[in-house]
């Protein structure tokens, strides 16, 4: 599933290269997403355009003038694909490559856009969707009004950490998992930010010294930041001749690593996995306590 970084990269692309776009038809290959695509609430956005694109968490907002947002969700394969005006097709993140004659079958919905250029939701688990809400209470709405604060948002601090898990007696990895607590972070960047945290992901949070605590946003932080970065430096590259694919996945120090060597030098351990709420997680016995 795409987590933050790669939505965040997604995002990017698209104001690069579709916003101030307008929406000039609309077709639908196959609506039956996670929840069925609307046809009447699509067809408001033709002859919009789309005057702003932003991120919450992992959810990307497309914003129309007639305050119409279209709130788009990519699911465990959701994607988009972008055709300029010379038929060139690009993808607009690092975690997938582009195969035509696969591609075709998965695309769900297909917008055309100002000045001959097509914007293409491509979907082949159909777990993502696209949704309608009006500018004025989207804050409102059931995706995402119990979103926790951004993790690279300032409000994500030792304050505000140490105050939620007061009283609260679940694992670390748990606590970092809930979009309540904090938004946009998934189970690979968990993974990661715990083994340079030094800390167990079966840690209880009620033992976390204030030290910990502390390490944990800083990593957060720092991961995210060097993942967008990492998959986001060549965005206005990504065609399917010279497209890069992101280079985080080439850091992973405990992610996927099961029973190899510990990143690092000075251990001798091997990385172990687990599960912990139906969720992989691999860490060291020695590095992470």
């Amino acid at each position: 599933m795409p987590e933050l970084p790669e939505v965040e990269v997604v995002k990017r692309s698209l104001i690069n290269k579709a916003q101030n776009s307008i929406i000039k038809s609309i077709k639908i290959n196959d609506g039956r997403l996670r929840y069925k695509v609307d046809k009447n609430q699509i067809k408001r956005i033709i002859g919009l355009k789309i005057q702003k694109i932003s991120r919450r968490s992992k959810f990307l907002l497309f914003f129309f003038n007639k305050d119409i947002i279209m709130l788009v969700h990519l699911g465990m394969t959701g994607k988009f694909f972008f055709i300029d005006q010379k038929k060139t097709k690009y993808k607009t993140s690092f975690y997938y490559d582009i195969d035509e004659d696969k591609d075709k079958k998965h695309d769900r919905v297909v917008f055309s856009l100002s000045g001959n250029k097509k914007l293409i939701y491509n979907d082949i688990r159909k777990f993502g969707f696209i949704k309608f809400l009006n500018r004025v209470n989207f804050d409102h709405n059931l995706h995402l009004r119990n979103l926790g604060p951004e993790p690279l948002n300032i409000k994500f601090n030792f304050t505000y950490f140490k105050r939620y898990i007061s009283g609260r007696n679940r694992t670390v990895k748990d606590i970092l998992m809930d979009q309540k607590f904090v938004s946009g972070l998934g189970n690979i960047y968990v993974n990661e930010i715990l083994f340079l945290s030094g800390v167990r992901p079966s840690k209880k949070i009620k033992n976390l010294l204030d030290s910990e605590i502390k390490k944990i946003i800083k990593f957060t932080k720092t991961i995210l930041s060097q993942a967008i970065t990492l998959g986001g430096s060549s965005i206005k590259d990504f065609s399917s001749s010279n497209g890069k694919r992101g280079l985080f996945q080439q850091h992973f120090k405990v992610y996927g690593r099961k029973g190899e060597n510990c990143y690092n030098n000075k251990c001798q351990n091997n990385i172990i996995k687990i599960v912990i709420a139906n969720r992989a997680s691999f860490y060291c016995t020695k590095c992470q306590k």
